[in-house]
């Protein structure tokens, strides 16, 4: 089954894309049947080149298309970029404003020194008496 989807190209941390009809049996980035546009996040929308005309034709003769790639055509699509710690954020910020509310006061982070047990350089043996 031929889809018309994207495929990575660009460099780390810097992405842009190809829109391209390709078997959907092969990877994100191996080869496609014909390239219809490209597609860079970074500039939003105003970088979008895209063939309409050929991705009809490709439609007609039973090629699908994927849901990115319909809302890119439809101008809709809204590019979210990856963030791992965003949960983690979201949660420190909504025990905040908990505690915030149920004390009406600012909140203050405080810092906790940790105590630390000092040992000596040499150690001594302690010997038994038998």
């Amino acid at each position: 089954m031929v889809k018309i989807r994207l495929t990575r190209t660009g460099r780390k941390n810097s992405p842009s894309y190809r829109i391209v009809a390709m078997e959907s049996s092969k990877k994100r980035d191996g080869a496609y049947l014909e390239s219809f546009g490209y597609y860079n996040p970074s500039k939003g929308l105003d970088d979008l080149k895209i063939d309409k005309k050929a991705i009809e034709k490709w439609v007609k003769n039973g090629a699908q298309v994927s849901d990115t790639v319909k809302k890119l055509i439809d101008g809709t699509y809204v590019y979210k970029a990856y963030n791992p710690n965003i949960k983690e954020e979201e949660e420190k910020a909504k025990e905040k404003e908990e505690a915030k509310a149920e004390t009406n006061e600012p909140i203050v982070e405080e810092k906790t020194e940790e105590t630390k047990t000092e040992k000596p350089l040499v150690e001594e043996k302690v010997e038994e008496s038998k």
